[in-house]
């Protein structure tokens, strides 16, 4: 087992490969951009947009509401 030629080639594989990355990201327009950090957990809204999404969901209830024929809640 030589050694030394296993680490060449993979040194080749490697170098290979990061001319084919390098050449798709180029492709595709730096759509493909290199992530440093990753952001984990839920996005927060702001203000604004958590009063938007309320009132969007009281118009969709009560449409549901009105569709389904029921009563008003606490009635």
């Amino acid at each position: 087992m030589d050694l030394y030629r296993i680490i060449r080639e993979l040194g080749q594989e490697r170098d290979r490969l990061v001319h084919l990355i390098r050449s798709l990201e180029e492709h595709a327009g730096g759509a493909a951009r290199r992530v440093t950090g990753k952001r984990r957990g839920r996005k927060s809204m702001d203000r604004v947009a958590r009063q938007q999404v309320s009132e969007r969901m009281k118009r969709y209830w009560e449409k549901r509401r009105e569709e389904k024929g029921s009563p008003e809640r606490g009635a």
